[in-house]
């Protein structure tokens, strides 16, 4: 019993139970009005309800999520090696990218309706921009913090520039690019979401504006919730492979050989 309870996978489970203790006593205690904040039992009674219409509108939302993620690291980790091995690309495109992140991304997002109408590409613009400059900073230090002892290492042993770079500074990369991955996936979700309130009739950002609309709290909390199952899904399944991968790493290690 005492292994189970201290078991990894079962804290945040407890963890979350007791929030819900705490926020229905809260309620109940505070005579809180439901349409402020709605009573745990009723945001789970329409999570039963209104289920398979929110799981149907997490496929866009998912959709777009996926897409701005993939260009994320598609042109986020090759841009950050540029950056990492070019001194001349590092000073014309890092302060623009620093720049692009003060403009907030709910004031350009109208910009892509109007220019590529309500479909899914404005969403997944959207998510892209949120999900790339974590991409490109952690890949950037993770290119950079290689030891200069190693490089001369290999360079003395007669190893080529491409021999370097796979057997040595990718691998040496690899864990800040899955960190850096974890943070853009969830930001990604949270991109979707900002493009589908910004103009769309289908996914979750779309039944938070009617909730929101239609003052539905229960509605609300559960669109909520089936929006951070899905970051926190997508953030397991990242962690996952990254563990698959990098085997040899020393937090994967520690995580292996740690007593709970």
């Amino acid at each position: 019993m005492r292994n189970a309870f201290n078991s990894a996978w079962l804290r945040p489970i407890l963890l979350v139970a007791i929030v819900i203790v705490v926020w229905d006593i809260s309620v109940r205690l505070l005579n809180v009005p439901a349409y402020l904040v709605p009573p745990p039992w009723q945001v789970l009674e329409q999570l039963v309800l209104e289920g398979p219409m929110l799981l149907a509108e997490a496929v866009p939302t998912l959709v777009a999520t996926l897409g701005g993620f993939a260009l994320s690291v598609l042109i986020g980790v090759p841009l950050a090696m540029l950056i990492a091995y070019s001194r001349t690309v590092e000073s014309y495109l890092y302060p623009l990218l620093v720049f692009s992140q003060s403009v907030p991304k709910v004031a350009i997002a109208p910009l892509f309706v109007v220019w590529f109408g309500f479909g899914i590409l404005p969403k997944i613009i959207v998510a892209f921009l949120l999900g790339f400059f974590p991409v490109v900073v952690s890949t950037v230090m993770g290119f950079k913090s290689l030891e200069a002892d190693m490089v001369d290492l290999v360079r003395s042993m007669g190893g080529s520039r491409w021999k370097m770079f796979y057997k040595v500074s990718l691998p040496n990369a690899m864990p800040a690019i899955f960190s850096s991955m974890k943070v853009s996936v969830t930001l990604a979700v949270v991109g979707a979401v900002v493009g589908e309130f910004v103009g769309s009739n289908a996914g979750i950002g779309y039944v938070l504006q009617r909730a929101n609309g239609n003052f539905d709290l229960p509605l609300m909390f559960a669109a909520l919730i089936v929006l951070s199952l899905m970051g926190v899904i997508l953030f397991m399944i990242i962690d996952a492979l990254e563990k698959y991968l990098l085997p040899w790493h020393v937090s994967n290690r520690l995580d292996s050989t740690q007593v709970h």
